[in-house]
């Protein structure tokens, strides 16, 4: 994690940015051989929702001819974007699967010619499950969700968001405890305005925890020992996250 402020993205500067991605292509392969950009992530939530005020990349399945990577980069170069500001390094990632396509939904075509889709709402929440990360967005964002459709009226059920799991991940159970345990209890809850701001304020203090441990002990986190790592952080810094709070209401419900 670096300590430099990261470039921000807002949904007004990527349609921008997007527009332009479509422009460049279009100059460089001409308009026989369209596209398709299917946004995820932060990306997807920020077009899609107003809880978000920014994202740091654009992650993307991207479907398009080789002409799209010098695309991309001339708007790097024209914009003075980060290296890499749009790019499918998520698909090495274990919330990727090959249908996140299938369950896309159409946003906007540019130029005639670069079609951009984003995830269905439950399809998101279930993306957002499966990469569960304490330090990132990821749970808040699925509270935003919940939050936003319940007060559009079309709220999202335990059930269609466990059929979504299933549907892209084949099982309930390759969702991390963690994020099993921060449904129930959310749903369970159903206060998903006055949790969405408690669960931000979590992730931004596990965030700078991890940052200052990382500083300290270059090197030393790792996938496989995240867990254990912030347990010791917040033991270090006196402090449970809302994560373990909510778990520990459950281990007393169960009781």
């Amino acid at each position: 994690m670096s300590s430099d402020k990261p470039f921000e993205f807002t949904k007004e500067n990527l349609d921008e940015y997007l527009k332009a991605v479509a422009k460049e292509y279009r100059k460089l392969v001409g308009k026989g051989m369209p596209a398709e950009l299917v946004l995820i992530g932060g990306a997807s939530v920020l077009l899609n929702y107003g809880f978000r005020d920014m994202t740091t990349d654009i992650d993307a399945l991207i479907l398009a001819a080789s002409g799209m990577r010098d695309a991309i980069n001339h708007v790097r170069d024209q914009y003075d974007l980060p290296d890499g500001w749009l790019n499918s390094d998520f698909t090495n990632t274990e919330s990727y699967t090959p249908k996140v396509l299938e369950f896309s939904k159409y946003y906007r075509t540019y130029s005639n010619l670069v079609t951009i889709r984003t995830i269905s709402a439950e399809y998101l929440v279930a993306m957002k499950l499966r990469a569960g990360r304490l330090y990132k967005h990821d749970l808040s964002d699925v509270l935003g969700i919940l939050a936003d459709h319940e007060q559009k009226g079309c709220p999202l059920t335990k059930e269609m968001i466990h059929d979504a799991v299933c549907n892209l991940y084949g099982s309930w159970e390759v969702l991390p405890e963690t994020s099993i345990v921060f449904l129930e209890n959310v749903m369970k809850n159903g206060n998903f305005t006055q949790l969405f701001s408690e669960v931000t304020t979590d992730e931004k203090e596990t965030r700078s925890l991890l940052t200052k441990y990382e500083k300290e002990n270059p090197g030393v986190v790792t996938k496989a020992n995240f867990t254990s790592v912030t347990e010791k952080m917040f033991q270090k810094a006196s402090r449970t996250s809302l994560l373990e709070s909510l778990k520990d209401k459950k281990d007393s419900d169960d009781k």
